[in-house]
């Protein structure tokens, strides 16, 4: 799902930019939330991959989620990936574990560590600064950026360059009310 940033979340990710850290922000007008990263992927398995989706999401009609919060992966001592937490993200858990294991036999990795609900906002190149996004992120714990309606699913493709990603629709699942 593509996330269309308020001020709040705008502000947010400004804010890490002025943090003089050493990190990879992602650009506000590519905020997603993942459900699975699939990694490189045979467009022949497009159909499929789709196909799972609909059935991963069948019983869910369109939800709300909320951003709300800051903090990091791994942890505050070892940051890796600063990230926007979901609240009433138990849909989109739902959504990911039964996707993640129709997957499998796809050839697409399980998730050992078990689906947290997040949006990325940057990761971390080294640790230089990083204090000014500790302090950062303790002092939005329980920042609110926003209520955001879930009504589709979609399958990106996604290319890297020096410039960063490019992200281009493959599939889109439009979620349906019972």
């Amino acid at each position: 799902m593509d996330i269309q940033p308020s001020d709040k979340l705008v502000s947010a990710v400004s804010e890490l930019q002025r943090s003089r850290a050493d990190l990879k922000i992602v650009k506000t007008d590519l905020l997603h939330l993942t459900l699975k990263f699939l990694g490189d992927t045979d467009d022949a398995l497009i159909d499929d991959i789709m196909a799972r989706i609909a059935a991963a999401s069948e019983g869910f009609g369109p939800f709300t989620i909320r951003l709300k919060g800051m903090g990091a992966f791994p942890s505050m001592s070892n940051i890796r990936v600063v990230w926007v937490g979901i609240e009433d993200g138990a849909v989109l858990t739902q959504i990911a574990g039964r996707l993640d294991s129709s997957m499998a036999d796809l050839g697409f990795v399980r998730d050992t560590k078990g689906f947290v609900p997040h949006l990325t906002l940057a990761r971390t190149r080294s640790s230089k600064n990083i204090i000014n996004v500790q302090e950062m992120l303790r002092a939005n714990a329980a920042s609110d950026y926003g209520e955001y309606e879930v009504d589709r699913i979609i399958l990106k493709k996604s290319v890297l360059s020096p410039k960063g990603p490019t992200y281009t629709t493959v599939g889109e699942h439009l979620l349906r009310r019972n």
